[in-house]
């Protein structure tokens, strides 16, 4: 009975210190107990796999909000994909025990409690194995540098996508840098070069530069992308990046009165897609010779450029959404919606925001249909009667305005039938589809890319 009792406790001991023992390998997983908001901490997984030496993968799954980055694999292939932690040995090292070791950032707007948990799977004698391990319970202390309104618990950030993601580390690396425009000999023509190092992302991009009044553009140097240049806007698009790390592309400006200036001021950015996260970073302006593609000299530039990401711009008081169409590369669609105004029904009670009513975000891409908006709220089911919209309409505010919206359609198409319908059958004449990703607005020609769906007029 009392060696029945020994054994029981050291058992509990061991569970308790997250240790949990197969028949020949073992696992040890070192955690903090208590970890800080917007900051990070390490992972450290000691591994006694006996004489086993073969193909062994360990799994660990991170609540939404954590990130992970290598430390040490010891041998092994590491992937953070779909918040999945992976090591994976196509052979185990020789040494009998070994560690493994990871970093984890903690989102800054997280509170509450969390576990880790992670598997050990292997096999033997043609039977899978597997060894759990877990750390239980770990606190997370809110950030004392974040508004307190913006902080969620764990368990709740788990329910919703966030709106904001995190700066991701696959895109850190890329950037842009536009070479100072010089006259190229040919009367007043300028040229400009733009210098992309791509870093991981291998799908859609787009660069857009704002030309100043007086010049039109034309492409000289595309590396594949479809250039298009209207309304004082010269634009490449990719729906696949070069295979090169870093490629250079070039357009010429040219003067529409034969005089040119020695001082051009060009704005513009790189649109592209990580992770199925559309990001957006300023194109810097160098004084350097990007013909001259010597290692050291390009490494020297875009280290001179930080990694920020910007928000998109807009155009105020209308909304100007791409559509892919082909070679054409996509049309630039002035959508101009009208302006309403709600009275209230009690002169000097204002309209209150209804959280019933607010646009949640949704996991993916997808579309709605936009129906109107406005700088005040007005009251959805008052107001839209008079439409005769029967629908569920749901309110964001974007950009400075209060947007209204109905239904949500993963494929274009149905969203844009459903606009038609609209047109059809209730006195909205200027409806249209806005599209979507994990909650953020992007262009619908992004979404139609990302989903690789077509476009219908």
């Amino acid at each position: 009975m009392i060696r029945s009792f020994i054994v029981l406790i050291q058992t509990l001991v061991m569970l308790f210190l997250g240790i949990f023992v197969g028949e020949e390998v073992s696992l040890n997983l070192k955690a903090p107990m208590q970890v800080s908001a917007g900051t990070e901490f390490n992972v450290e997984l000691t591994l006694n796999k006996g004489n086993y030496e073969n193909f062994a993968r360990y799994q660990q799954e991170l609540p939404r909000g954590l990130t992970a980055v290598l430390i040490e694999s010891n041998n092994a292939s590491f992937t953070f994909e779909e918040q999945k932690v992976k090591f994976i040995w196509l052979r185990m090292p020789t040494d009998k025990e070994f560690k493994i070791s990871y970093k984890i950032r903690v989102d800054e707007r997280l509170k509450g409690n969390f576990d880790l948990r992670g598997q050990l799977s292997y096999i033997d004698g043609n039977e899978r194995k597997s060894v759990n391990v877990a750390v239980d319970n770990i606190s997370i202390q809110p950030s004392a540098s974040i508004d307190p309104n913006l902080i969620v618990d764990i368990s709740e950030f788990q329910k919703s996508i966030p709106v904001q993601q995190p700066v991701s580390l696959l895109a850190s690396n890329v950037k842009v840098a536009r070479q100072t425009p010089f006259f190229t000999g040919e009367g007043n023509d300028m040229m400009v070069r733009l210098l992309v190092n791509k870093g991981n992302t291998e799908k859609f991009a787009k660069i857009e530069e704002e030309i100043p009044q007086g010049y039109t553009a034309e492409a000289l140097q595309t590396k594949d992308a479809i250039f298009s240049y209207k309304d004082n806007k010269a634009k490449f698009l990719w729906m696949n990046l070069p295979a090169e790390q870093r490629y250079v592309v070039s357009y010429k400006l040219m003067p529409e009165d034969g005089s040119g200036k020695t001082d051009l001021k060009i704005k513009g950015t790189f649109s592209y897609i990580v992770n199925e996260i559309t990001r957006v970073i300023e194109i810097a302006q160098r004084d350097a010779d990007f013909s001259n593609l010597d290692p050291q000299n390009i490494e020297t530039i875009l280290a001179s450029i930080p990694s920020t990401d910007i928000a998109p711009t807009s155009t105020k008081g209308s909304l100007t959404s791409s559509t892919y169409s082909g070679d054409e590369g996509g049309k630039e669609l002035e959508v101009k919606f009208q302006k309403i105004e709600d009275k209230p029904r009690f002169a000097g009670k204002p309209v209150e925001l209804d959280k019933q009513n607010m646009l949640e975000p949704e996991e993916g891409v997808y579309y709605r249909v936009q129906i109107a908006a406005g700088h005040k709220l007005v009251d959805i089911k008052r107001y839209f009667k008079r439409y005769k919209v029967t629908e569920d309409i749901r309110t964001e505010k974007h950009e400075g305005w209060f947007k209204y919206s109905i239904g949500s359609f993963p494929e274009y198409k149905d969203a844009r039938d459903y606009r038609t319908k609209l047109w059809n059958s209730t006195p909205i004449d200027d409806a249209f589809v806005a599209a979507y990703n994990n909650g953020v607005r992007i262009t619908v020609q992004e979404a139609l890319m990302i989903t690789n769906q077509k476009w219908y007029r």
